[in-house]
């Protein structure tokens, strides 16, 4: 009988930190709290006096044979500035300090390699100060705090892009290829359709009527967007989904090209384009993702493993 067990980060801001970890399979809740301080269930206000010693905190609850704690702590990495020891980006401040809280010895041993490993990377030329701490009492927030970005999706974008969050993110955990190397390796449609917004046409793309099971990867960057189970036949020649894998890959922005308005898709990572969305799918999600074959991958459920995508297995199980 599998076990879900617990984890705990300060990463600055907890609205930012829940939607990377909420996308993921084998990811049971993710609730924003205080932690580490020294009053007993302060309040949002209180602990932004900096004066009860919480940190700004996640707690976890996951599946570790889906989302190994290994794989949350590389996720974390990749959320923060580990060289702030003042607080994370426009937050200043100790409530935004970061941190690992570990809840049993495996955790701390994987902690501190993990850190060290980041240290020795000679990835950011400051120290790395983040710190690795046992895990103490966890305070729930407020009920306005909890899920942040699912309640006020347009507030949370602009706060984690004015904050400098998302910039920093961009700069320095998301590798770009240089448009060079991407015309040596994508086919000609794949270029134009990722690089310059190109539509390929429909009926005469590779996934529009492809039924295997398994999951559509960013033809670039190679990060899961989407999964057959999610696919469906939406009549109009272009691969079609209700929802994407994990949201927080997407990036939607209004779209005023050739005359029309709709909400482009394009993928965070690569910066790639990748369709649109349109508000005519079917329930419960009334989404209609429609993507162009060429700026995807399928990776198939029996390969999943081998090519580093085996946290996806469960959703065929």
């Amino acid at each position: 009988m599998t076990h879900n067990e617990l984890a705990t980060f300060a990463g600055g801001c907890f609205w930012c930190m829940v939607e990377p970890f909420d996308q993921q399979p084998g990811i049971i809740e993710v609730v924003s709290g205080y932690t580490g301080g020294h009053t007993e269930n302060p309040t949002y206000d209180e602990v932004c006096t900096e004066t009860t010693g919480h940190f700004e905190a996640v707690q976890i609850t996951f599946d570790p044979t889906i989302f190994p704690y290994q794989k949350l702590l590389d996720l974390f990495w990749q959320q923060i500035d580990p060289t702030d020891a003042g607080g994370q980006f426009n937050d200043r401040g100790t409530s935004y300090r970061t941190a690992i809280f570990c809840h049993n010895e495996e955790q701390h041993k994987l902690a501190e390699a993990s850190k060290e490993e980041l240290s020795k990377s000679g990835k950011f030329k400051k120290p790395i100060v983040t710190e690795i701490l046992l895990a103490a009492a966890f305070y729930k927030a407020e009920e306005k705090h909890q899920y942040y970005y699912k309640k006020i999706p347009f507030h949370y974008n602009l706060y984690k892009e004015g904050s400098g969050r998302a910039k920093f993110i961009r700069e320095n955990w998301k590798t770009r290829k240089s448009d060079e190397q991407l015309r040596e390796e994508l086919t000609p449609i794949q270029y134009e359709v990722t690089r310059k917004s190109a539509t390929e046409p429909p009926f005469q793309n590779q996934y529009w009527n492809h039924h295997a099971e398994g999951i559509y990867v960013d033809i670039i960057s190679g990060e899961p967007l989407f999964s057959s189970l999610d696919k469906y036949d939406a009549g109009c020649g272009w691969p079609s989904f209700t929802k994407p894998l994990r949201r927080n890959e997407l990036e939607e922005r209004f779209d005023t090209s050739h005359g029309l308005r709709r909400i482009e898709v394009r993928a965070k990572t690569s910066d790639s384009h990748l369709g649109h969305v349109f508000d005519d799918g079917p329930e419960p999600y009334g989404a209609r993702y429609c993507i162009n074959s060429a700026a995807l991958r399928f990776v198939p459920k029996d390969q999943l493993d081998e090519e580093g995508y085996g946290v996806f297995k469960s959703l065929f199980t």
